[in-house]
């Protein structure tokens, strides 16, 4: 992203690396600012029913009645191992007998909002809400609709990025959890949402040396979705084609190496 920033750290007068690093800290918090600010009024239009409002009604402005107050942010805040349809259970969070921690895993998360106890990587990482999100902030707000109009260059374009990454991923699972809730300003250390625990637990399945099989799974399912790539070209399919080749290829090279073992 900065050319040569390390040579220049090591040529430069301590005050102007700090500098430096202080305007490199502002640039991340003004850009993180910005998503949340956009995401905060977009969330509304993406749960609610297709040309319907939510009942009861949510501002697109206020969050105040969004988190565990409202059964649609709720059902899809709500930890995977709480029953969200358990009258007790709904009453708890919101009155917050029960407290939620970073690596409780909300239900968004998840392909159709539907936990596996059985297959946990199933659908994880792969939901609607996850992937319109990722489109709006890395591609542009108009990426979303279905017929997606002229528009600036998204941050993916702008900041040279050619393919989905692990680290964005957990980053948009970060801002849509904020956007769901009903807490104000973002915090990364705030103690009701616990955001940087949430943030760093995603990180830490995506480096776990034993999950690399899924996790490349996972990469390819996002890349293949031709994500950061609005335009269907010939070069976009093959890489397409390709990804999809490469994950083909380690399945099958994981049945018969289990085979060889059994």
């Amino acid at each position: 992203m900065v050319p040569s920033l390390e040579e220049d750290r090591l040529n430069k007068p301590y005050e102007e690396v700090i500098h430096l690093a202080d305007l490199i800290q502002k640039g991340c918090s003004n850009a993180r600012g910005d998503d949340t600010k956009g995401l905060k009024g977009a969330i509304i239009d993406w749960i609610s029913p297709p040309g319907e409002d939510l009942n009861p009604r949510l501002a697109r402005n206020i969050k105040s009645d969004r988190g565990f107050h409202h059964p649609r942010t709720g059902g899809l805040l709500c930890p995977v191992d709480l029953n969200w349809s358990n009258e007790e259970i709904k009453t708890k969070l919101r009155n917050q007998e029960i407290n939620t921690v970073g690596d409780q895993w909300p239900m968004f998360l998840f392909e159709d909002s539907r936990y596996d106890p059985d297959d946990p990587w199933k659908g994880l990482f792969r939901s609607h809400l996850l992937v319109t999100a990722y489109k709006y902030i890395f591609t542009s707000p108009s990426s979303v609709d279905k017929e997606p109009k002229a528009t600036k260059s998204g941050n993916a374009r702008i900041h040279g990025m050619t393919q989905v990454t692990l680290a964005s991923i957990a980053y948009v699972a970060t801002q849509v959890r904020f956007a769901l809730s009903s807490m104000s300003t973002f915090s990364r250390t705030d103690c009701v949402l616990d955001s940087e625990r949430f943030y760093l637990s995603i990180l830490e399945l995506f480096d776990d040396v034993d999950e690399q099989q899924e996790v490349n799974d996972l990469v390819s399912w996002w890349n293949s979705d031709r994500m950061l790539n609005k335009n269907d070209t010939v070069h976009s399919n093959i890489k397409a084609k390709r990804a999809a080749l490469k994950a083909l290829t380690r399945n099958v090279s994981a049945g018969t190496s289990s085979q060889h073992i059994s």
